[in-house]
């Protein structure tokens, strides 16, 4: 079996998950811990003329991520509520 992906969270993407109620990050922070096991995922999208490569669909919010698979490493970005301006 493969190595886990490594997961990085950037310190704007912790600031975001801190701001959010309690539950809802507690739901975002254990749903990112899935994306060890990327790009075996459900609700991920590769995203096109965007700063980050991928989105991870989380109920209402959105987790905005890169993946390095060279060295198998997942740095979330954003965390974001998604509305007209999360993309």
């Amino acid at each position: 079996m493969d190595e886990p992906n490594t997961i990085l969270w950037s310190k704007r993407s912790l600031r975001q998950l801190r701001k959010l109620p309690v539950n809802d990050a507690q739901v975002v922070y254990r749903e990112a811990d899935h994306l060890k096991r990327f790009p075996a995922c459900e609700n991920i999208k590769r995203l096109v003329n965007h700063a980050c490569q991928y989105r991870l669909r989380i109920g209402r919010y959105r987790l905005l991520f890169d993946f390095d698979g060279e060295v198998k490493i997942i740095s979330i970005e954003e965390v974001k509520l998604r509305d007209e301006s999360t993309y």
